[in-house]
């Protein structure tokens, strides 16, 4: 008889589920062993979330069963919980604990960084998340399910969430879209798409590179399916008619190929997504100047100064509620400071992506929320959109972002999160911009939105103001990362997190809690003067941004010659306009802008490097 010990903690068996349409699963068999860690991926709609409710015996699916072995206790962390009836957090993450197990939630509701005391009425979506994630770690069931464990957490919470997770004995199943969370604790990957899971024995690094491989062969198997069916379609049109009783076979064959590429679920693109840059800015974006900024008696911002230049992305990081959303605010002249300048660069054009969705309205339709927007509508003409100039009509545009037409008339409550991120990039994209101001653009997210998003900021040729908790996302963009150390005390590090890191010479991440983290009360000079990172990184004569910006301005140079290369090369075909002038526009379009960047960056770079070498 097998030790229960090696039985496995759940099986899934022919699983099968469909809302209309498609399958969103089909002839799906799953295990999940003890020990397991298993990142759980795929594109919004892809079913992720389905798949986890059934797992956790939430959801009945079509076809199949649902196999858990007597004894097994699975807990289920969903992105929205229902706290009716429930006078404080607390009360909800003991629900089915025994009081002297209170220590339990204590130790989350520490870690995690919320008040178990608070009435949930009174509580943020952010501080009810944390709370249904306490009650999971503290039921401590043999396997977890997690939904988007670290949304709205800061990165602190997300690090502690780490460990436990590493240092647990439980199994689990995770959907996140952080991907240095994923890196960390996951061991295997289960890959949801177009109503198929595959899983490879790996965790999420190299999940990309396997998934493009996985596309790659289908598209070539694609690619001589359609070869074939061309090739017995020429014979039937050749020789059909002088063989017409010996040949049935060889026809029923072709109906048989025609079939096949008919049932093949043609594979979601991505969002077609765009920043269009409005004319620059001013050199000087924004520049603080011993500024102040308090509520009462709780302070934001202590003597803080800093500079913002066109073309940087600085990125902001510290616990919830520490001012990170305040000093986006006061940089935008949205709040004025207690003490202090605030001066703001000429000819800005702002965009905000606000991390409350409160841009949206949850009752009006896809199609409202759009045409309903003074800077998007097109005046007598209640189905059109103005995008970056031009009139759109509304539901072509909401198909750029993967929305079907059906989905144009529905309330946005009915969205799923990252549904409602892409429909607040569409508002954002469609009007030209210098400056963007982008408060946890990454929640909900899949992994290739989130990739394109990462490319679009990247060669952004404005400035981004950015607050994240995703420490892989702020690596990939920032050239500068304001850290919040609390009481007031913010500091600036040349790069990303990882840069932060190393300057502060210490893996840890800045204090969970800001009372703990304060430094003595000594006022501040400008961030970029104060010797924050070690000396052998900076270069003689400039700020730490600007080292490090001479540093990156190499690589940069060289992607813009290879893109340059390739338009060029691309417009080098005499045909090209005659036969496709939209994409003849677009490339020369392109071509000019690189070559304004090009120029731009070595021009920076000329100015950098002289002044390096005479400091």
């Amino acid at each position: 008889m097998r030790d229960m010990a090696q039985a496995p903690l759940l099986q899934l068996s022919g699983i099968g589920l469909g809302f209309g349409g498609n399958p969103l699963l089909e002839g799906l068999d799953l295990t999940v062993q003890p020990g397991d860690r298993v990142a759980l991926v795929g594109r919004n709609g892809s079913g992720k979330s389905t798949l986890m409710k059934i797992m956790a015996g939430l959801v009945e699916p079509d076809t199949g069963t649902r196999t858990l072995p007597p004894g097994i206790t699975v807990g289920y962390m969903e992105q929205d919980r229902d706290f009716a009836g429930f006078a404080t957090l607390g009360d909800y993450a003991m629900q089915l604990l025994d009081p002297s197990e209170q220590w339990r939630v204590d130790i989350a509701a520490e870690g995690l960084h919320f008040d178990p005391s608070l009435d949930p009425a009174r509580a943020s979506g952010g501080e009810r998340r944390r709370a249904a994630l306490a009650r999971l770690l503290a039921e401590a069931p043999e396997l977890m399910l997690l939904d988007e464990p670290t949304n709205h957490l800061d990165i602190a919470a997300i690090q502690w969430l780490e460990e436990r997770l590493r240092d647990t004995r439980a199994a689990f199943v995770l959907i996140s879209h952080d991907r240095a969370f994923l890196r960390a604790l996951t061991r295997a990957t289960l890959w949801v798409d177009r109503g198929q899971v595959r899983r490879r024995e790996a965790g999420f690094e190299g999940f990309e590179d396997w998934r493009d491989k996985v596309w790659a062969e289908e598209d070539d198997a694609r690619h001589k399916l359609n070869r074939k069916i061309k090739a017995e379609a020429r014979w039937a049109v050749e020789g059909i008619s002088a063989r017409r009783k010996r040949n049935q076979g060889r026809v029923r064959a072709l109906a048989a190929l025609r079939a096949e590429r008919a049932s093949q679920i043609k594979r979601q693109g991505t969002a077609a997504m765009a920043f269009d840059s409005a004319a620059p800015s001013g050199k000087l974006v924004a520049e603080l100047d011993h500024v102040s900024k308090s509520y009462g008696d709780r302070t934001i911002l202590r003597d803080f100064s800093l500079r913002v230049m066109r073309g940087e992305c600085v990125a902001m990081i510290g616990p919830n509620g520490v001012g990170k959303t305040t000093l986006l605010r006061l940089m935008t002249g949205q709040e004025q400071a207690d003490q202090g300048t605030i001066r703001l660069g000429t000819n800005l054009q702002t965009a905000v992506f606000d991390q409350t969705r409160a841009q949206l309205d949850p009752n009006a339709s896809l199609w409202e929320n759009l045409t309903g927007d003074p800077l998007m509508a097109v005046s007598g003409q209640a189905d059109q959109v103005m995008v970056r100039g031009t009139p759109r009509h509304v539901v072509g545009y909401l198909k750029e972002f993967l929305f079907d037409e059906s989905q144009a008339r529905a309330p946005v409550r009915s969205l799923s999160g990252g549904e409602k991120a892409r429909l607040l990039l569409a508002r954002i994209m469609a009007q030209p911009a210098n400056l963007l101001v982008l408060d946890e653009p990454t929640n909900d997210l899949d992994v290739e939105t989130l990739d394109l998003l990462q490319d679009l900021l990247g060669s952004f040729d404005g400035t981004v103001l950015l607050v994240s908790h995703d420490r892989d996302f702020i690596d990939r963009l920032a050239t500068t990362t304001l850290v919040f150390e609390g009481q007031g005390r913010v500091t600036a590090y040349a790069g990303g997190w990882s840069d932060y890191l190393a300057q502060r010479g210490e893996g840890a991440a800045p204090a969970a809690k800001p009372a703990k983290a304060a430094a003595p009360e000594k006022p501040e000079g400008t961030p970029a003067e104060k010797p924050a990172a070690k000396p052998a990184a900076k270069a003689k004569g400039l700020s730490f941004t600007e080292a490090h910006r001479l540093e990156k301005l190499p690589a940069e140079i060289a992607r813009l010659e290879a893109e340059i290369g390739k338009l060029e090369e691309l417009l080098s075909d005499a045909e090209l306009f005659t036969r496709e002038p939209v994409k003849f526009r677009k490339a020369t379009e392109a071509l000019t802008q690189r070559q304004e960047a090009l120029a731009a960056a070595e021009e920076e770079w000329l100015d950098l490097a002289e002044r390096a070498e005479a400091g």
